[in-house]
């Protein structure tokens, strides 16, 4: 197979499934993984068998991570263009109020998921020239967000794990990168009692937008590295804000957001 192909977690809603959509109706193989496998298999079935692959995955069992990147790789003719780590979950509510074991679910599929694509891929991310691993992590990465506070931590892993690897990866080839949007219009923001922040702060993207940030992610020109992507306007500016205020000032503005 010669078109490039695309391994995608959490593909099933939101962001994965508009990111699928957007990479088949341009020409790419992509891969379709999530733990709702109805919805995969029902994506693949409208993006067209001949398209796409589609399974179930738990991405914190790293052995079924494993066997379904083996499986990707034979299906899309032994390439690996891009790894997408889109697979994530959330709690909102003060962080005592949130059950433990909650939490350590939260770190695990937000943080472990993300790693374990990241290592199994590696082999067959080598073996593609030009090869990108793009993974979720969020606005609330720029600043720990309350009521957000594993999740927000997650992220802030997500990014670390990102910055790190984008440097030693550079002697394989394979550029690393993360895309770190505000509030987007899908079942995690639209599913939950909404906190202060976000009632105050707004939904103003789409899934699709973020695939879009994701489509460019996939095709920026490797000369000019770029290593965090901010989907939209009001978050670019917001991470412009944080490196340019003082530390006072930021966590004042965290705190009159979030009411508390």
């Amino acid at each position: 197979m010669t078109r490039p192909a695309i391994f995608i977690t959490g593909a099933a809603a939101g962001i994965g499934r508009a990111t699928a959509e957007l990479f088949a109706s341009r020409g790419w193989f992509v891969g379709l993984y999530d733990v709702n496998e109805a919805g995969v298999q029902a994506l693949r079935r409208a993006l067209g068998e001949a398209d796409a692959v589609a399974g179930r995955l738990d991405v914190t069992d790293a052995a079924a991570f494993g066997c379904a990147l083996a499986g990707f790789w034979d299906a899309a003719g032994s390439r690996l263009d891009v790894l997408f780590n889109n697979a994530g979950t959330v709690s909102v509510g003060d962080f005592e109020a949130i059950p433990l074991e909650r939490h350590r679910e939260i770190a695990v599929v937000n943080y472990q998921g993300v790693l374990n694509g990241l290592h199994l891929a590696l082999p067959y991310l080598k073996r593609t020239p030009r090869a990108r691993a793009i993974s979720m992590s969020s606005a609330s990465a720029i600043y720990g967000t309350p009521a957000y506070a594993s999740y927000s931590a997650t992220k802030f892993a997500v990014k670390g794990l990102t910055e790190a690897l984008n440097i030693e990866w550079q002697r394989h080839g394979i550029l690393v990168m993360d895309v770190l949007p505000l509030f987007v219009n899908t079942a995690m923001v639209t599913e939950i009692e909404a906190p202060l922040s976000l009632r105050r702060i707004g939904v103003h993207y789409e899934a699709r937008d973020v695939a879009r940030t994701v489509w460019r992610a996939a095709h920026w020109p490797r000369v000019w590295p770029r290593v965090h992507w901010y989907p939209g306007l009001r978050t670019a500016l917001l991470a412009l804000l944080n490196k340019l205020l003082p530390a006072w000032l930021n966590r004042f503005t965290a705190k009159r957001i979030s009411g508390y």
